[in-house]
């Protein structure tokens, strides 16, 4: 007898449904394979931040420093220049209304290289859209990114970012110690060959970020600078591009890294004030940067200087102990993200913004904190790197003081030579 079964009958076939086989099927995922390799090599460019200005909250009257920008604009042009770091095939701008509790309207707005003043580059203009807009509407406590513009950019070069402002506009958001002279004019001059400006600031207004698309993205990374007004440029000409993350960026731009400068002139690590504390901020400023590799913090001599003058009349300042617990949050949270963080240490401040209502801002008590907070970056083992800015610029006699080679004449900020100086002792592998 045979035990050979019959096979069943195959069951029917959908309507619709195509049947492919095998050398058909293999054609196909072939041509697919193909399809996305083209389509890869054709993109072979990414976006990374090229500069940035850390968004702050205006303050009122009542604070030791005025603004320096009108509370409000209504009709009004606002052209801001700015030292990009790594350059690019394109371009494409950030603006904040972080702080807004109304929407930010813009009318228009435009890119060029910068020229002298407020005049920018022949045939270098380039109008910015907002999905494919030339307006658009940023909600309150939003960022805005325009769409990418053909613009070839060098490293280091300068361009300017015209923003035209058609409704009355409370200026609630800007960054305080720009050290770079921005125009005002009235009516719509996004276009202009030069503005012929009615007030100048040296804020920045609602300007946050500006990103490139770089070639051989594999190479290219990010440093961001999460520090103060010594980080911010304070002590540094305007118009000058001379501070410490300037030189810095001068020196990492042939390797294909950017410099963000996320410093704060007022910055603290754990209190408010002039912009939020740097807990509060990290994502934002830090941790959101694309190709992020590492950040550098320079941060605290605020936190321990400011409680009992007129910035904080009725502060108490923090223990070493607190301190090292916000330093701790910070490394804490960029290892999440496989981002190196180099600590420096606090720079020396004995006779700081003597003569001024600040005078008390230095005292002994506050650099014995200093000295433990300083003790524990270079020893603790937490930071995955030290830059020791604290034995680079302080004088050998008076070990408390800035040498005065280096000193901006405040007694707290680097000048320019100081600046440089710190730029040019980074061991730039220790970033990396």
């Amino acid at each position: 007898m045979s035990s050979k079964r019959t096979p069943p009958p195959s069951p029917p076939r959908p309507a619709g449904l195509r049947l492919w086989r095998a050398p058909a099927l293999a054609a196909l995922l072939a041509m697919a394979m193909l399809a996305g390799r083209a389509a890869h090599a054709a993109d072979t460019g990414a976006w990374i931040g090229t500069w940035s200005a850390s968004p702050q909250p205006t303050w009122g009257a009542d604070f030791a420093f005025p603004t320096n920008i009108p509370a409000t604009l209504q009709d009004q042009t606002i052209r801001q220049v700015a030292r990009i770091s790594l350059g690019g095939k394109r371009v494409r701008v950030a603006l904040s209304n972080e702080y807004g509790s109304a929407p930010l309207r813009v009318g228009s707005a435009h890119i060029a290289l910068a020229g002298a003043g407020s005049a920018i580059v022949p045939g270098t203009d380039r109008p910015l859209t907002f999905g494919g807009n030339t307006f658009a509407v940023v909600p309150p406590g939003a960022p805005l990114l325009s769409d990418p513009v053909d613009l070839a950019l060098a490293p280091l070069a300068s361009v300017a970012v015209s923003v035209f402002l058609p409704h009355a506009t409370a200026a609630t958001t800007f960054h305080w110690d720009g050290r770079q002279t921005a125009y005002l004019a009235p009516g719509e001059h996004v276009a202009s060959a030069r503005i012929e400006a009615e007030r100048t600031t040296t804020a920045r207004i609602f300007l946050s970020g500006i990103q490139v698309e770089v070639e051989a993205a594999a190479d290219a990374g990010a440093v961001v600078v999460l520090g103060d007004s010594i980080s911010d440029g304070n002590g540094a000409g305007v118009d000058a591009n001379a501070r410490w993350p300037d030189f810095l960026a001068a020196r990492l731009a042939p390797r294909k890294i950017a410099v963000l400068n996320a410093g704060i002139s007022g910055a603290r690590l754990l209190g408010d004030r002039m912009g939020a504390n740097a807990l509060a901020r990290f994502e934002r400023d830090v941790l959101s940067q694309p190709r992020l590799k590492s950040v550098v913090v320079l941060l605290g001599i605020n936190d321990i200087s400011w409680p009992g003058t007129a910035f904080d009349p009725h502060g108490v300042r923090p223990s070493a102990e607190a301190l090292i617990a916000g330093y701790r949050q910070l490394i804490a949270r960029a290892h999440l993200r496989g981002v190196r963080v180099v600590g420096a240490t606090l720079t020396p401040f004995e006779g700081a913004l003597a003569g001024t209502p600040l005078d008390n801002y230095y005292h002994a008590d506050k650099d014995q904190l200093r000295q433990a907070i300083n003790a524990w970056i270079r020893g603790g083992g937490e930071f995955d790197a030290v830059l020791d800015f604290d034995a680079l610029l302080r004088d050998p006699a008076r070990p408390r003081r800035l040498r005065s080679e280096f000193d901006s004449g405040d007694h707290l900020h680097p000048g320019e030579r100081g600046n440089r100086a710190m730029a040019d002792a980074i061991d730039l592998d220790v970033l990396f």
